[in-house]
C-alpha cells in the first residue's frame, strides 16, 4: 500500500527528517545525558521523559523515511468545473442542514477540525471529480451515509504553508 503524495509532501518530509537528524535529535540525546546524572535510572522521572521524547523523535524519523521510500507521486491535474486535490469547496450536509467549506488536501496534511479532507476519506474520495450543484452520497460504513450538495468550488494550488500531519 502507498500513499499518494506531492512533490510538495515529499519535500516538507525530507525537510522535517533534516530538522529532527541534525537539531533535535542532539538536543534530546544532551537532555538524556543531562537527566542521567540526576541519579538512579529506576526512579528518575527526567530520564524517562527524555528516553520517552528520543525515542518519539527516531520513530517519527522512520515514519517519514518510509512514507517517502512508499509513496507514490502525483501530479495536479486541474480541471475548470471539477473539484480536484487542494480545491476549496463549500457543501451542504442535507441531514445535518449545515453549510461547511473545506479543502481537499493528501493524507498527510489531512487535519478535519481546521477543514482540511484527505482525497481519500469517505467525504473526499466522493466529491473529487464532481462539479457545483452536484448532489453526491457520501458512504462513511456500510450502514453510514449521508448527502451532501456542492455548493461552490474555489480551485487551490499546492501551499508549502499547509503543515504536514503529526502523530
Amino acid at each position: 500500500m502507498y500513499d499518494e503524495l506531492t512533490e510538495v509532501d515529499i519535500k516538507k518530509m525530507e525537510e522535517e527528517i533534516l530538522y529532527r537528524e541534525t537539531k533535535l535529535g542532539p538536543e534530546l540525546l544532551a537532555e538524556m545525558k543531562r537527566t542521567r546524572e540526576f541519579g538512579d535510572l529506576s526512579e528518575n522521572a527526567e530520564y524517562k521523559e527524555a528516553k520517552r521524547e528520543k525515542r518519539k523523535n527516531e520513530g517519527r524519523i522512520r515514519y517519514l523515511k518510509n512514507m517517502i521510500r512508499t509513496a507514490k507521486v502525483i501530479e495536479i491535474k486541474q480541471d475548470a468545473d471539477r473539484i480536484g486535490l487542494f480545491d476549496r469547496v463549500r457543501i451542504l450536509n442535507e441531514k445535518m442542514g449545515a453549510e461547511k467549506e473545506i479543502q481537499i488536501v493528501t493524507t498527510l496534511r489531512q487535519n478535519a477540525l481546521l477543514g482540511f479532507v484527505s482525497k481519500e476519506s469517505p467525504l473526499g474520495s466522493a466529491i473529487m471529480g464532481k462539479r457545483v450543484g452536484d448532489r453526491v452520497l457520501v458512504s462513511v460504513s456500510d450502514t453510514m451515509s449521508y448527502y451532501v450538495k456542492i455548493l461552490s468550488l474555489e480551485k487551490g494550488v499546492d501551499n508549502e504553508e499547509l503543515p504536514i500531519s503529526g502523530y
